[in-house]
């Protein structure tokens, strides 16, 4: 089983279990166009904690840090994850994963994920499998995922798309489900069947070669 992956979740926090278990944890808050840095505080809406159970268990070989970017309101700029990108560089993540997504291409964000990208460090980033794209999943260099009614929990699919690269279980056993959900899943299997290091062009191959289903979702 593939040792030494540092995982950066950038999302909304993550349970107390959870966070006390943390390598590192820090929450990023814009104030008019400036991020600055603060301690976490509690998951107000429970997206990061339920990314959190999806990504890691005692099967998984891998250290988690934490960067909290937005809070009950679901609401987040570029510029915060972008700091928290640059975090995640700082503290030596080798993959970093992102159940959201922004509607507009900002110039703080993509520069964000060249620099990690440039450090080889693996991106994941949800996305709708339809309609409008979404970023970070937009740019160059990061792995898009979303769900897949077809995959269960230890599946993944090679969707064989531009908008979505992969698919994976689109829900959670308390029944959350969705995009950011799958990309999850999708960020699981990585870590329990890739090693660190590998790269934005060998993960595709390989994951692609271990995709349990191809082609498009049949809805």
């Amino acid at each position: 089983m593939p040792e030494g992956w540092n995982v950066a979740l950038i999302d909304s926090g993550a349970d107390p279990p959870t966070l006390g278990a943390a390598r590192a944890a820090c929450r990023f808050v814009d104030t008019r166009g400036r991020v600055a840095a603060h301690p976490v505080v509690a998951d107000a809406n429970g997206h990061g904690a339920r990314v959190a159970g999806v990504l890691l268990d005692d099967a998984v070989p891998a250290t988690l840090l934490v960067a909290q970017v937005f809070d009950h309101r679901r609401v987040t700029t570029a510029a915060t994850v972008a700091a928290a990108i640059h975090w995640a560089i700082a503290e030596r993540a080798t993959l970093v994963h992102m159940s959201l997504g922004l509607r507009e291409d900002r110039a703080v964000l993509a520069a964000a994920v060249a620099a990690a990208a440039a450090a080889g460090i693996l991106l994941v980033a949800s996305t709708p499998a339809r309609g409008t794209p979404s970023f970070p999943a937009a740019y160059p260099g990061v792995i898009r995922g979303t769900g897949d009614a077809r995959c269960g929990p230890a599946e993944i699919s090679a969707l064989d798309a531009d908008r979505a690269h992969f698919g994976g279980c689109a829900r959670t056993a308390g029944g959350a489900g969705g995009a950011s959900i799958g990309a999850a899943h999708l960020s699981r299997f990585i870590l329990r069947t890739l090693a660190p290091g590998d790269g934005y062009d060998a993960s595709r191959r390989r994951l692609a070669a271990l995709a349990r289903f191809h082609g498009p979702e049949h809805r």
